[in-house]
């Protein structure tokens, strides 16, 4: 491994990763190696400067990335995690405060619609306002055939993935003004599913129709709406999956690129689509997948 070269094949972890198992949702803690969520690299410009943020699963991951991004970029930014990973959220706003920023952490079931509605009424009560949401929050199992798919099981991915979205967007989008920013975290898998990842698949395709769908409609209000499709990035959801040995050594290995990517290098695309760079930007899908193709 070498952290210190441009060669994007070899930055960051550019190996396969040890057997391990977690239960769901994941934890960084039990996440060998520890993924790089941006706590020492990520450098701000203030591109985000006094905006209020939500992030669903901000915690870990994807999530945390960019909630670390957005402090250093100069937003306040509120998370949502399930209580199993209480520790992890209140750490991530330990970072968010350390960069100068007002952090909060809201632990809960994004599958109950009261809870997936109040963050979003007690962020802009918190905030006096909001003005970028990141609909992050996923849930993802291995399949072993579609005979064997339980109903509680893809109950939970489509409760999660989509009903949470629209759940925590509806309550949103009143107290979004123009200016403001929907970013939905999609998949590579929109695309390309795998069928061990059928439901979670489906989940994923539906929202790009939604975010395609929703920036036509608020649009004419000055709302962006946009969505992040990463492709195969470490992050404590991927030992919770339910993958073998040989599938952990060779995660990321089929991309282009030839490793997995790292929770930090996916924060550059959610500061940009919040930012006035994108000013022109909504309806897209914007692919960070080590260059396999949508």
């Amino acid at each position: 491994m070498n952290d210190h070269t441009d060669d994007p094949r070899t930055k960051h972890h550019d190996e396969g990763f040890p057997a391990q198992e977690q239960s769901q949702p994941g934890l960084i803690e039990e996440t060998r190696p520890g993924p790089d969520h941006g706590e020492e690299r990520y450098r701000g410009s203030g591109l985000l400067q006094g905006r209020r943020a939500l992030i669903t699963g901000g915690d870990s991951g994807i999530g945390r990335a960019v909630a670390i991004a957005y402090a250093r970029e100069g937003a306040d930014v509120a998370v949502v995690a399930m209580p199993e990973e209480q520790a992890d959220a209140d750490d991530t706003v330990r970072l968010i405060t350390e960069a100068g920023r007002r952090g909060i952490a809201f632990t809960g079931d994004l599958r109950e619609e009261d809870f997936a509605t109040r963050v979003v009424v007690d962020t802009v009560d918190e905030f006096d306002g909001l003005d970028i949401l990141v609909l992050n929050a996923a849930y993802q199992k291995d399949r072993d055939g579609i005979e064997n798919l339980p109903t509680e099981e893809f109950d939970r991915v489509f409760k999660t993935n989509l009903y949470a979205m629209i759940w925590t967007a509806r309550a949103a989008v009143p107290h979004l003004k123009e200016g403001a920013s929907i970013i939905v975290t999609s998949s590579v898998q929109a695309f390309n599913p795998s069928p061990g990842l059928i439901d979670y698949a489906m989940t994923k395709a539906a929202q790009v129709a939604f975010v395609k769908a929703l920036a036509e409609e608020l649009g004419p209000r000055g709302i962006r709406v946009n969505a992040v499709a990463p492709g195969p990035i470490w992050t404590p959801l991927i030992p919770a999956t339910g993958w073998d040995e040989e599938r952990l050594a060779t995660f990321g290995e089929d991309t282009p690129l030839g490793r997995a990517g790292q929770p930090v290098e996916l924060a550059g695309a959610y500061v940009y689509l919040a930012s006035e760079a994108a000013s022109y930007t909504s309806a897209a899908v914007l692919p960070v997948t080590g260059g396999k193709p949508l």
